[in-house]
């Protein structure tokens, strides 16, 4: 089998697995508690997300020294907060990082 074959049937598996438990599970079995828990979800993954893209170099390694993307996610979040705006908080945080990058 070849790579790319591997690939597809690997993305195709977890799409059928992720979408099966979107299309099947009747939004009515939730109680109102569930649906409050299940809100915060996309919250508590977020973070686990956006971590390794500002602290972790190429290899792996935590870059805390001299790190711009440190800086331009402090002040992406300082815009969120105030503007509560996800395409502000978005383009605040490049422009920021772009800023830093090549103006500095």
């Amino acid at each position: 089998m070849s790579n790319w074959a591997l690939i597809i049937y690997c993305g195709l598996i977890t799409y059928l697995t992720r979408f099966s438990m979107i299309a099947l599970i009747k939004k009515e079995m939730f109680n109102d508690r569930i649906r409050e828990v299940l809100s915060y979800v996309p919250s508590a993954i977020f973070p686990a997300i956006i971590f390794p893209a500002i602290f972790l170099d190429s290899q792996g390694s935590i870059l805390i020294a001299d790190n711009p993307k440190i800086m331009a996610a402090l002040i992406a979040t300082i815009i969120g907060i105030f503007s509560r705006s996800i395409i502000a908080t978005i383009f605040s945080g490049l422009a920021s990082y772009w800023f830093i990058i090549f103006v500095i």
